[in-house]
């Protein structure tokens, strides 16, 4: 089984999870080691800290809410061009986390391709960002106190065991910047649970919670930070849509009469009001966010020019959130990553194939669109090129 088989989606029950669960309630699925394979182990992590070099916060140890001192489980070297870095001691590492330390990697998904398919695979359903941090410990001490995320998870439990106390949220939906901050969790949790390797917990934002592994038995998961779109998300589109009209991006009539201050705050009280009646407001935001999202770039060295018409060649998109739909005149328009390309329709099956997010080989992109591997190479150039696509299949 791989990564892409291993299906986050299902498991935590697809659309009716979105109708039902998502943002209101936490949720757990069992499942079982097996079903992790292609995802990371402790050797992916091993070679990870072994041939990466990471500066705080990106790697931490962290102990009872409390960050450690680097100097603590690493020395700094000065190269001879006078450049200092860090250099992991694993004696050391291993002293700490033996100690009660819990190990922190963030942005795991940049690292490795089965985290990365992953996190791709909840931001094609979720149609959002998403970034994994992976965590490992060893003792019942807690790396982080009873705390509150400021968006949702989906914890993914690779090995071992690790103690869940859910209290709740005091606030509903807080943000990292609001007006406000949640009161205290009640003292007792309103769930208690242990994750074993290949148990998902999904949890919403502003859940109060802590976590330990069990005393004396190590543990590895991974929490993918699922971003959220808020409606203060949609108030700051709508500010940047409306600069089309003049009374937007007019002063304010600060030293104006009072006629001529209300005269400006009906213009553009109506000029809001008219959007937000819209049917489609919402639809056209989502796109927006959609076509703009943050792609997964990736090289495709050695192919530095053109991609050649091999029939074995490997194509994927490094953007979940596609857009693909029919054009003017016989054509297909691809949105993705910020980009927006115009084909021959023709096209549109290759370029279907690819938005399911598996690699695919160029003679299969050809057949599918029934045309030769030459035109088919010339259009994954211009998705290179466009830095939606990526030749190789990591």
């Amino acid at each position: 089984m791989t990564a892409e088989q291993f299906s986050v989606v299902e498991r935590l029950g697809g659309d009716d999870f979105l109708a039902q669960t998502l943002g209101r309630s936490f949720k757990v699925v069992r499942g079982d080691a097996a079903s992790l394979a292609g995802l990371l182990s402790w050797d992916d992590l091993n070679a990870i800290l072994t041939y990466h070099r990471f500066e705080a916060p990106r790697f931490r140890l962290a102990t009872d809410g409390e960050q450690l001192p680097t100097h603590l489980y690493s020395r700094p070297v000065v190269t001879r061009r006078s450049t200092v870095w860090h250099q992991l001691q694993p004696s050391e590492l291993h002293k700490q986390l033996a100690d009660g330390a819990t190990l922190v990697l963030d942005a795991v998904d940049e690292l490795h391709p089965g985290i990365g398919g992953l996190a791709a695979q909840l931001e094609r359903w979720l149609r959002t960002g998403v970034q994994v941090n992976l965590y490992a410990s060893w003792t019942g001490i807690e790396g982080f106190g009873v705390h509150w995320d400021d968006h949702d998870v989906v914890v993914v439990q690779l090995d071992g065991a690790k103690r869940w106390r859910l209290y709740g949220p005091t606030r509903t939906a807080p943000m990292h910047r609001d007006v406000d901050v949640p009161e205290p969790p009640p003292e007792e949790p309103v769930a208690d649970l242990v994750l074993n390797a290949g148990d998902v917990l999904y949890l919403p934002r502003g859940w109060w919670h802590a976590v330990a592994a069990s005393e004396g038995q190590h543990s590895l998961h991974v929490t993918c930070g699922v971003q959220s779109t808020t409606g203060a998300d949609l108030i700051t589109w709508l500010s940047e849509t409306l600069r089309a009209h003049e009374a937007v991006r007019a002063d304010i009539p600060r030293f104006g009469t009072a006629a001529e201050q209300r005269a400006f705050l009906d213009t553009i009280g109506k000029l809001v009001a008219a959007e937000l009646e819209s049917t489609d407001l919402v639809t056209r935001f989502a796109a927006t966010r959609d076509a703009t999202e943050r792609a997964r770039l990736a090289p495709s060295l050695p192919y530095i020019t053109a991609a050649p018409p091999d029939p074995d060649l490997l194509v994927r998109l490094v953007t979940s959130r596609v857009s693909l739909a029919a054009g003017a005149e016989s054509t297909v328009r691809l949105v993705a990553g910020g980009e927006e390309w115009t084909f021959a329709a023709k096209a549109g099956p290759m370029l279907a194939l690819l938005i399911g997010g598996v690699p695919q080989r160029l003679v299969d992109l050809a057949k599918a669109a029934d045309i030769t591997l030459p035109q088919a190479a010339s259009v994954v150039t211009e998705l290179v090129e466009g830095q939606a696509a990526a030749i190789g299949g990591a």
